[in-house]
């Protein structure tokens, strides 16, 4: 299965819904491939910013090459508590046809984006996440399958220094179970790239 490789920046977030009553919000985020266990990445909590977090940390998240149907990739956002679990604070969902529409097959230019922030599981509007993006290079399958023996080229940069952890990446992800993806989204989402104060007008 043709893969690439989704570089998201985890900017920032504001305006969060305030879930802790009595200590400070400590706000963190986990961004993973929706029915995809496996790719959860975590960012560093920001233990100072309260409901408007700042970050600035990228995970790399494999992703199919194709945007079609549906899928998605979710950023859950929860906050520490020094008494009991951590708390679910919101999710955003940024649907991968949108995330890969218009990408050719090499790698493409960082874009930025936000997404309104919802309660998990519901479509109240708590807050905007601020993130930027790209995407790497298109591993195709028979490059996955020489993975083994001659080095692989990367679709569209054949120099690229990331090509072999892409096509081991992708040689994982075709052997894998394909995860089950998210129903589709009851609430609109916006296009990728959309300016944030566009956005804001609509809310």
């Amino acid at each position: 299965m043709a893969c690439r490789t989704l570089e998201l920046t985890l900017v920032s977030a504001r305006d969060l819904r305030a879930v802790n009553l009595v200590s400070k919000m400590e706000v963190y985020a986990v961004a993973y491939l929706a029915g995809d266990p496996r790719s959860r990445q975590r960012v560093a909590t920001d233990h100072a910013g309260g409901r408007d977090p700042t970050w600035n940390q990228t995970v790399h998240i494999t992703v199919p090459a194709s945007g079609a149907g549906s899928g998605a990739v979710r950023v859950l956002l929860r906050t520490e508590r020094a008494l009991g679990s951590d708390r679910d604070v919101g999710e955003v969902l940024l649907p991968l046809p949108d995330v890969l529409a218009g990408a050719g097959d090499g790698p493409t230019e960082t874009a930025a984006a936000c997404f309104p922030v919802r309660r998990v599981g519901s479509s109240k509007r708590h807050g905007v996440l601020n993130v930027s993006y790209k995407l790497g290079g298109v591993v195709c399958p028979d490059l996955v399958t020489r993975a083994e023996g001659a080095p692989p080229v990367q679709a569209g940069d054949p120099s690229s220094p990331t090509m072999e952890y892409l096509a081991a990446a992708a040689k994982t992800y075709a052997a894998a179970r394909p995860p089950q993806c998210l129903p589709p989204t009851p609430y609109p989402v916006a296009p990728m790239g959309t300016a944030c104060a566009s956005m804001r007008s609509r809310w």
